[in-house]
């Protein structure tokens, strides 16, 4: 079990913003199901805090695997990497 992994992730949740973005990355994902990502200047809409911030939320949600986020065209795009959610998923199960 890699602890460090699994203690990183949980801190970069443990911002409230982060948490936010993360969730409304993975709520924008549930729309638009065909895809399976989504545009992140949709989802900067939702919050009042500075596009530097945004990125910066973005970096650490990526640094630890939660996000994967690619460039298309002008947009920045994200998704929700579903293996290192089922892999946090699975780390509760275990110890449950």
């Amino acid at each position: 079990m890699d602890t460090k992994k699994y203690s990183n992730i949980l801190k970069a949740l443990s911002h409230p913003h982060r948490l936010e973005l993360f969730l409304e990355i993975a709520k924008c994902q549930e729309k638009d199901f065909e895809n399976c990502e989504c545009l992140i200047s949709e989802v900067t809409k939702y919050f009042k805090i500075g596009a530097p911030t945004i990125s910066h939320h973005l970096k650490e949600l990526s640094s630890v695997g939660l996000i994967i986020t690619e460039k298309k065209g002008k947009y920045l795009v994200a998704r929700v990497n579903k293996e290192v959610l089922s892999e946090l998923g699975s780390l509760f199960n275990k110890q449950f």
